[in-house]
C-alpha cells in the first residue's frame, strides 16, 4: 500500500519485535532510539528501564530532523523503510543509506530488520567502511512473516570485533 510517498507493508508483528529485542540483552539506561516508529511495534517492546525516543515523519518528527530527549544515542533498533530519498532527491534502498547515517550517531549498537535486498547491499566495501568506523555484524537472524513477501533478517552491529562475518575486498 503507499501512502503519503511511503510504501507500508501490514505493521511489524508486535511479537516479532519482542523476540528480537529479547534477543539484544539490553542493559538498563540505554539510550534506545526508533526513528521509523510507525505503529509502534519495536518502540512499544523497549524494556522499561531504558531510555527511549522515536522518529515517526506522519507525527511530524523526521529522522534526521528531531531533536531527541538524549544527546547520545547507545541503540538504533528499527524495521527501516524500504526505500528512502536521500540527500540529491533519489529514492534509493534505504538500508545502506540508513546504516551509514546511524553507524556515524549510535554509540553501541544497531538493530535492523531488514528483507533480502536490503541484506544484499551490505557489499564488500560497505562492510570494510562499518569496520573502519568500528562497526561489526554480531548477529543475524532469519524470520518469515507470512504475510510480508520472503524471508527477514534482523542484522545487529556493534562495537565488539567479530571475524566470523567475512568479506573478499576484491571483484572477482
Amino acid at each position: 500500500m503507499v501512502k503519503n510517498d511511503f510504501y507500508y507493508l501490514e505493521q511489524t508483528p508486535q511479537i516479532l519485535a519482542k523476540d528480537l529485542i529479547a534477543s539484544l540483552n539490553l542493559d538498563k539506561g540505554l539510550n534506545l532510539l526508533e526513528p521509523f516508529k510507525g505503529e509502534g511495534a519495536f518502540y512499544d517492546q523497549f524494556p522499561p528501564d531504558c531510555n527511549k525516543d522515536y522518529a515517526e515523519i506522519e507525527e511530524g518528527r523526521d529522522f534526521k530532523n528531531t531533536n531527541f530527549k538524549f544527546q547520545q544515542i547507545d541503540w538504533v533498533i528499527t524495521n527501516c523503510p524500504y526505500r528512502i530519498t536521500d540527500d540529491k532527491g533519489k529514492s534509493v534502498n534505504s538500508f545502506w543509506y540508513l546504516l551509514d547515517y546511524y553507524s556515524k550517531i549510535a554509540s553501541t549498537g544497531i538493530g535492523f530488520l531488514s528483507n533480502d535486498k536490503c541484506f544484499s547491499s551490505l557489499t564488500p566495501v560497505r562492510l570494510k567502511t562499518l569496520r573502519d568506523r568500528g562497526w561489526y555484524i554480531q548477529n543475524i537472524i532469519v524470520c518469515a512473516v507470512k504475510k510480508w513477501r520472503g524471508r527477514y533478517f534482523w542484522i545487529v552491529f556493534t562495537r565488539t570485533q567479530n571475524d566470523t562475518f567475512k568479506y573478499l575486498e576484491g571483484n572477482y
